[in-house]
C-alpha cells in the first residue's frame, strides 16, 4: 500500500489516512493552489489547516477544483486561541466550515491549551455528537492539559497533535497518550527542514538502506 493511502483508526472506528499535507506557511494565491494541486495528484487526501493559517478559503476551493468527492477527502482543522469559550467555539466551527465549503469535519483540534479551553472542549463535544465533527482532539497540549481536561469531559480526546521528530521525540508523553488510546500526531516530523537533521548520521545510514536520499 502507498504510505499515503495507509490509515490508522481513532477510537471510535473512523479511519485517518496516517500521513497528511500540512499548510502552515504555504502563501495564498497561485503558488497555494499549484501546491495542493500537486499534492492531490500524488495522492494526498489528508489536509491539515487552521483558522489562524489564513488559508482555510484556499484550501476548500483546491479541492473543489480536483473534482474528487468530498467524501474522499479527511480535512482537519483548529480553533485558534481567541475563540476559545463555548458559544466563539461554535461560531468559529461555522465560520471554518463555510470557508472550507463544507458541511462536517473530518477532525477539528483545539489548537493550543489557552484559557477557557475547557468550555471549548465542551462545544466540541456536542458538535461531534451531532455528527457535525468526526474525530475531535487537540494539538499542542501537555500531559497537564490532558489531565485537567479529561476530569472535565465526557468525552476523552482521540489525538494529540504536538512537535515530534527524531531530534524530539516526546517519549514520556507518548507513553501517557498510548496508555490513555489517544493517537499522537506529529507536526514538523522532518523538523521544519532542519539541516542538522537531515544531516544526522543515523538516519543518512536508514536512508542508504532503503535506497532514499534526502530531497533539499
Amino acid at each position: 500500500m502507498n504510505l499515503i493511502n495507509k490509515e490508522i483508526k481513532a477510537v471510535n472506528g473512523i479511519k485517518i489516512p496516517q500521513v497528511g499535507f500540512g499548510v502552515y506557511k504555504l502563501n495564498k494565491g497561485e503558488d497555494f493552489e499549484t501546491a495542493v494541486g500537486e499534492a492531490i495528484k500524488i495522492g494526498y487526501r489528508h489536509f491539515d489547516t487552521a483558522k489562524i493559517y489564513g488559508n482555510e478559503k484556499d484550501l476548500g476551493l483546491a479541492i473543489e477544483k480536483s473534482q474528487i468527492p468530498r467524501e474522499e477527502f479527511f480535512i482537519t482543522s483548529k480553533v485558534w486561541n481567541t475563540d476559545h469559550g463555548y458559544e466563539a467555539t461554535k461560531k468559529a466551527f461555522e465560520q471554518t466550515c463555510k470557508k472550507l465549503n463544507v458541511e462536517y469535519l473530518d477532525m477539528y483540534l483545539i489548537h493550543f491549551a489557552s484559557s477557557y479551553y475547557l468550555e471549548t472542549w465542551h462545544a466540541m463535544e456536542e458538535l461531534y455528537l451531532q455528527g457535525k465533527i468526526k474525530v475531535i482532539g487537540v494539538a499542542n497540549f501537555e500531559i497537564q492539559h490532558l489531565e485537567e481536561l479529561m476530569k472535565h469531559s465526557k468525552i476523552t480526546p482521540m489525538i494529540n497533535q504536538i512537535e515530534t521528530h527524531p531530534e524530539f521525540t516526546q517519549n514520556e508523553l507518548h507513553q501517557y497518550l498510548t496508555k490513555h488510546k489517544i493517537l499522537h500526531e506529529a507536526w514538523a516530523p522532518l523538523g521544519q527542514g532542519n539541516k542538522a537533521l537531515l544531516e544526522n548520521t543515523v538516519l543518512k545510514k536508514i536512508a542508504s538502506h532503503h535506497e532514499k536520499e534526502w530531497l533539499k
